[in-house]
């Protein structure tokens, strides 16, 4: 197959040749048509034995019958006349020599070459040899009742077989030059059609080929159903690259305008620390300090996590988890030196296992990111449960805070969402890695009020028996 790459660029691009396609295809097709040709010339020789022994043998059995016929008696005697025109077909074989031999019904030869034996039994076709050569013999057995003898006669007529084995290479090769240019033409249509089956291949090339370093757009080409499965996996690849690009994008935007902020804030109060009059002054600075460094770890911690989540969708494989363990690890793993707050996380967890397919290390994330948005804007107590939905499971942190407006609830996935009415980077960090790691788990993020005091936010999981179907 043309291609626009030189050998250099191939190995400068990792790209490992293993032989063309198309003379891949070539040597199979050339394979298939040799052995087709082998088996036609040898059904063609036995198809030119064939019809060369049936023509001769039949002019054996004519030959055999004239002379049977011209059979008499005279006198009790077997008389016979040769009839010259029994072997005018046979002297169409001018090489090969005619031998015949006529027995009585005791085995005693009446005319012809001695050294013809009749045959053993009643076989109408028979082999065998005279003068060093191998023969051809017909045998034909005449039945003669009359008064003065009663019996039968045997008439053996051979001929050596030179002009047969002429006869059936002749046959054969006749039909290898008729195989050989039927040949040629079947190679000459095979490269035309492996060149016709290789185009869409060439079509896919100059695309990928013509596109620009940041065109991620999946490939749009036509091509058969035997290749789309490759167009697929390669437009699968190309999605992969692009949300990996994103999240770089993404990280990129965020740190940039979410960090810029606060640590300009943390650069002035470490100014005005340094110009402090008093201790006092001095003491509240540093407070202040303490408590943007505190915002701004957090802060930093969720732009990691939100693009460690997006990036773990796409790279790593869902194993069996328990939520159970997932929700116990989640408490464990909760900083409240981030919060600034001392509570107690409750857990309201099932006896039974709570088993579906998940990445263990995404779903903690999210379980802690659901407990820092209730210990934020909640009130306590703050639980952590796990329940059996029926069709799903859900994992998710319940309190007695007020929560949310209803009509913000659509939007509360949404980076960067805003929680009555004033902005909050943090909440709508948490709240939307929540969103990303039940989108990656089949998934989604839920908010519901069920009483008056009570305020949930959950992700309900598939099953692992759904997942699968």
């Amino acid at each position: 197959m043309a291609t626009r790459w030189s050998m250099e660029s191939r190995a400068r691009s990792g790209t490992r040749l293993t032989g063309s396609l198309s003379f891949r295809l070539g040597v199979a097709l050339a394979v298939v048509l040799a052995i087709g040709g082998v088996a036609v010339s040898l059904a063609a020789y036995a198809y030119g034995r064939s019809a060369a022994q049936n023509s001769y043998d039949r002019l054996l059995v004519g030959a055999a019958n004239q002379i049977a016929g011209s059979l008499r008696l005279r006198g009790g005697e077997i008389m016979v006349d040769i009839p010259v025109s029994a072997f005018d077909l046979l002297s169409l074989a001018p090489r090969d020599r005619v031998v015949y031999a006529v027995f009585d019904d005791r085995g005693q030869l009446i005319t012809g070459y001695d050294a013809v034996a009749p045959p053993d039994g009643d076989d109408e076709f028979f082999g065998g040899s005279f003068a060093g050569e191998p023969v051809r013999y017909a045998h034909v057995r005449r039945l003669i009742s009359e008064r003065s003898f009663l019996g039968a006669v045997d008439v053996v007529v051979g001929q050596t077989i030179e002009a047969r084995r002429d006869l059936a290479q002749q046959v054969t090769r006749n039909a290898l030059v008729a195989v050989a240019a039927a040949g040629l033409v079947i190679s000459g249509l095979a490269f035309l059609a492996v060149n016709s089956a290789l185009r869409p291949l060439r079509r896919l090339e100059r695309d990928v080929a013509a596109r620009s370093s940041r065109d991620l757009t999946p490939v749009d080409v036509e091509v058969p159903q035997e290749i789309a499965s490759l167009v697929a996996a390669l437009n699968r690849f190309i999605g992969r690259i692009d949300r990996q690009l994103r999240i770089m994008r993404t990280l990129i935007a965020d740190a940039s305008h979410q960090l810029r902020t606060p640590i300009a804030a943390l650069r002035a109060q470490a100014e005005l620390a340094r110009e402090a009059p008093d201790a006092e002054e001095m003491r509240r600075i540093v407070e202040r300090i303490h408590d943007r460094s505190r915002n701004l770890s957090q802060l930093t911690d969720q732009l990691l996590n939100h693009a460690m989540i997006i990036h773990r969708a796409d790279s790593v494989e869902l194993t069996s988890v328990d939520l159970r363990v997932v929700a116990s690890e989640a408490v464990a793993q909760f900083d409240q030196t981030l919060t600034g707050a001392e509570l107690e996380v409750r857990m309201d967890l099932p006896e039974e296992p709570m088993i579906c397919d998940g990445d263990a290390l995404s779903l903690v994330e999210a379980c802690k990111n659901l407990i820092n948005n209730a210990v934020a804007y909640g009130k306590p107590p703050i639980t952590v449960f796990v329940e059996d939905a029926g069709a799903t499971f859900r994992l998710g942190v319940r309190d007695r805070g007020d929560g949310m407006a209803e009509e913000m609830w659509a939007d509360a996935g949404s980076r960067f969402a805003k929680r009555s009415g004033v902005s909050s980077t943090s909440a709508g960090l948490g709240l939307s890695i929540v969103s990303a790691v039940a989108q990656a788990h089949r998934g989604r993020m839920k908010i519901r009020r069920p009483a008056d005091d009570r305020f949930e936010v959950f992700v309900e999981l598939p099953k692992v028996s759904e997942v699968e179907a």
